[in-house]
C-alpha cells in the first residue's frame, strides 16, 4: 500500500515543484509529502542568519503559490486512501511540515512518533500507545533508532511467517 501512495503522489505532483522526487511517507492516519526546493542563490559570505531567513521565505512562497493546487491533490488523496494528508518543504537544511496532523496521545505527536509506538505496541513491548510513550521516556537512548529499525525488521519477518501459516 505504501507503494500504490507514493506512486500516486509522484504521478499527481507537477514535474516544477520540487528539485527531485517528493519523499511520502504514511502511517494509518496521515500522509506525509515532503519536497525539496532549490537552495537559494546569496552572495558569498552571507551571514547564516540570513541565508536562514532566504530559504524560509523560498518555503513560505512554495506553500502560498501551491495551495489550490495542493488542496486539489489532498482532497483526492484523503478520499483514495482514507487518511489526512499533510504537506512540507525543505530548501537548503531548512524545513517545515504545514497542513500537517497530530493526534492525542497523551500528547501530540507527528507520524514518525506515532510510528516508534505503534511499533512497541505490535512487538508486545507495550500494552498501548500511552505505556509505550512512558518506556520511550525512561528510555530513550543512544541506540534507540537502530533498536527499532531490527524490531521493524523482525515484525516483517513475523509477518511473513504468519503469513505461511495454517490459518492462512
Amino acid at each position: 500500500m505504501t507503494e500504490d501512495i507514493g506512486a500516486w503522489f509522484a504521478n499527481r505532483l507537477p514535474n516544477t515543484w520540487f528539485a527531485g522526487p517528493a519523499e511520502v511517507n504514511s502511517d494509518g492516519e496521515e500522509i506525509l509529502v515532503l519536497g525539496v526546493l532549490p537552495d537559494v542563490e546569496l552572495a558569498a559570505g552571507t551571514a547564516p542568519e540570513a541565508r536562514e531567513a532566504a530559504r524560509v521565505a523560498r518555503i513560505d512562497r512554495f506553500r502560498e503559490e501551491t495551495r489550490d493546487e495542493r488542496v486539489k491533490i489532498a482532497r483526492d488523496g484523503e478520499r483514495r486512501f482514507r487518511r489526512k494528508v499533510a504537506w512540507g518543504a525543505t530548501c537548503g537544511d531548512e524545513t517545515r511540515i504545514f497542513t500537517t496532523l497530530s493526534l492525542p496521545v497523551m500528547t501530540r505527536l507527528r507520524m514518525p512518533e506515532r510510528a516508534v509506538l505503534d511499533t512497541l505496541v505490535a512487538a508486545g513491548v507495550a500494552r498501548s500507545r500511552s505505556d509505550a510513550l512512558a518506556w520511550c521516556v525512561r528510555l530513550v537512548g543512544m541506540h534507540q533508532s537502530d533498536w527499532i529499525k531490527g524490531l521493524r525488521e523482525a515484525l516483517v519477518k513475523v509477518e511473513e511467517v504468519r503469513g505461511k501459516g495454517p490459518l492462512n
